[in-house]
């Protein structure tokens, strides 16, 4: 039995997911690790937009699978990959819900990365 709390978005904590437009590109340390078109842009309650990217557009032989995880209410169970070029800065920088609840199970086979973590998460880019 799953005992964790599940909560359900709503009036008090909206979440909305919707197709980027444009191309939405990550780097680490001066290398791209994510280059797609088909991101997805999430947003929740009061915090800043999250761009989601699919799993098949991001360089996975740059990621490793960290052991870290965490939990939300909203989402389901958090699993973390760390970016080894990032060096330090870069550990647990990547984030994904691989079974999410289904309210946002738009985003599963998705990857989001903190802004802090690596170069750059520019969003409408072309080329």
């Amino acid at each position: 039995m799953n005992s964790k709390l599940t909560k359900i978005p709503g009036p008090d904590h909206p979440i909305t997911i919707t197709p980027t437009k444009g191309r939405v590109t990550v780097a680490v340390n001066g290398k791209r690790v994510a280059d797609t078109r088909e991101a997805l842009t999430l947003k929740e309650a009061g915090y800043p937009a999250v761009q989601y990217i699919p799993r098949k557009d991001v360089d996975m032989t740059q990621m490793q699978r960290s052991s870290h995880q965490t939990y939300c209410p909203y989402k389901g169970d958090c699993a973390y990959y760390s970016v080894p070029a990032g060096g330090e800065r870069s550990v647990d920088a990547v984030w994904t819900y691989e079974g999410p609840y289904a309210a946002v199970s738009a985003i599963r086979e998705y990857l989001a990365f903190y802004p802090d973590r690596v170069d750059a998460i520019e969003v409408g880019v072309e080329g």
